[in-house]
């Protein structure tokens, strides 16, 4: 509590907090979009269910892993080396290095696992055709429910490293680092069923948080293999693919509009 009251009075610790707040909340759109694409996939009544559950491991998780941070922080250090280093950039530094430590090994993991998912997501809804399964419903959606949260437990794993990475590396303070997780899975929580609606209601937002989630799932690949690219790049790109998709929704609700007037005007 003495601590508490010391960072309390430090302007600094405050400016902290909210960086560290503000970065974890953009680090968790990641988690969020895959939970809520996956979510959707399920039974109506089941999906506010998985999504809690999903977004209440990813919790614990982050909580877990602060509570080990001198572990996590040793999750950087090289286990193996192949040797292979790649060419250099304009600043002499290599574009990418086979030096792995197990925070590389699980981006990349978890990297493969993106891709593959979005990929299969996509051609599944590019393929419209009839699968012709005569399954019991009831027993298909417990199976799809219970591989939607292992699927989302696996991704929360390393979402959850790279968001307790991310503290670490702005912060000393851990009461800093537990506020701010609590702050940006809060704002999880409260974004989680909005957002998972607006996507379900709006076919062409799938295809775009698809589209989303292949990026961010290369984009953890190259960082496994060491290559860094700037986190504003990909979420400026996010953001501008977001904007653009929004004036396509308004646009295609206004030329329902106005077909709807006409039509009832003749």
């Amino acid at each position: 509590m003495e601590n508490l009251a010391v960072l309390a009075a430090d302007p600094a610790a405050w400016a902290a907090l909210v960086t560290l707040v503000v970065m974890e909340v953009v680090l968790g759109i990641d988690n969020l979009i895959f939970i809520s694409i996956l979510s959707n996939k399920l039974p109506e009544h089941q999906r506010q269910k998985a999504r809690r559950i999903g977004i209440g491991l990813a919790l614990v998780m982050r909580l877990v892993l602060l509570s080990m941070i001198a572990w996590i922080v040793g999750l950087t250090a090289p286990v193996f080396d192949l040797g292979i280093v790649g060419p250099p950039d304009i600043h002499g530094v290599p574009v990418f290095e086979t030096e792995f430590s197990w925070r590389d090994l699980i981006l990349i993991a978890g990297g493969l696992f993106l891709v593959w998912k979005a990929t299969k997501e996509i051609h599944h809804s590019v393929d419209t055709r009839a699968s012709g399964d005569v399954l019991d419903k009831k027993k298909l959606g417990e199976l799809t429910f219970s591989a939607a949260i292992v699927q989302i437990v696996l991704l929360d794993i390393v979402f959850s490293v790279d968001s307790i990475l991310t503290a670490v590396g702005m912060t000393e303070h851990v009461e800093i680092m537990y506020i701010a997780v609590i702050a940006a899975v809060t704002v999880m929580l409260l974004a989680a069923d909005p957002l998972a609606n607006f996507i379900n209601k709006n076919p062409t937002v799938v295809m775009l948080a698809l589209g989303f989630l292949l990026m961010i799932g290369m984009v953890l690949i190259a960082e496994g293999f060491g290559a860094h690219v700037p986190k504003g790049y990909i979420y400026a790109a996010m953001a501008f693919s977001a904007g653009v998709e929004t004036l396509n929704i308004f646009s295609r609700r206004a030329a329902a509009r106005k077909a709807a007037a006409n039509g009832e005007a003749a």
